[in-house]
């Protein structure tokens, strides 16, 4: 049977990107992050048939994703990020999730002199203070609002690991998944070891050797479930 309907694209979200903290209106604290892993897993779901949002770091060094079918919103700081997401418009419609960006775990509370003086008035710090103490505070976390923010969303987290072996690594994986609700973890870093383990909620662990081989298998992974629909 000839239909006109034209063909619905699914909606992917990836984040990329490191996440800012100010400490005043020149000066931030953020992590290390270019953005091109996000970049480029946008760039292959678009290739594969999805519409893409991009919500990209204005801190990135990376390009942005190249594709008609990929929208790029910016953003610095976690709220911000969060913000941009809460104002997605058919959040209902999106079907995945994708949280590469490296948001900040912590962000500045307050800055003072060696003898206690505020300095949260000044727009630029003066740099001829000998000492400054700097109080930083639990950044808002963004991964926790993804379901509630998409519910029919697969949600996928990173955990980036330095510290401890392996097996710790995937542990603080599964730990993710379960008090996050994700559909899977990409599990990376010092800690983890060479390339990329990819944990799914039943505990199964893939693994790739390189950020082309992990953007494929994503890619291929989404897919897939949405020919089950």
């Amino acid at each position: 049977m000839h239909s006109d309907s034209p063909i619905v694209r699914p909606i992917a979200i990836v984040t990329c990107g490191p996440g800012v903290a100010p400490v005043d209106s020149v000066r931030r604290i953020t992590n290390y992050s270019t953005g091109e892993l996000g970049v480029r897993l946008a760039e292959g779901l678009f290739e594969s048939g999805w519409d893409v949002v991009c919500f990209k770091s204005s801190a990135a060094t990376f390009r942005d994703p190249v594709g008609a079918g990929v929208t790029v919103r910016y953003f610095a700081t976690n709220d911000e990020l969060l913000q941009g997401l809460a104002a997605q418009s058919e959040r209902e419609s999106v079907y995945a999730v994708f949280q590469t960006a490296a948001l900040c775990d912590y962000e500045v509370a307050s800055v003072c002199t060696a003898d206690g003086l505020s300095l949260a008035d000044f727009a630029k710090i003066s740099s001829e203070y000998p000492e400054l103490h700097i109080a930083l505070k639990p950044a808002q976390k963004v991964l926790p609002h993804l379901k509630q923010l998409f519910p029919s969303a697969r949600v996928v987290g990173w955990k980036f690991e330095m510290d401890g072996d392996r097996a710790n690594s995937l542990s603080r994986g599964a730990r993710q998944i379960q008090e996050n609700g994700c559909a899977l973890c990409v599990v990376n870093g010092a800690a983890y070891g060479a390339g990329f383990g990819i944990l799914d909620a039943q505990g199964s662990c893939s693994w790739v050797s390189t950020r082309s081989e992990l953007c494929a298998w994503l890619t291929k992974w989404v897919g897939s479930l949405v020919l089950m629909l």
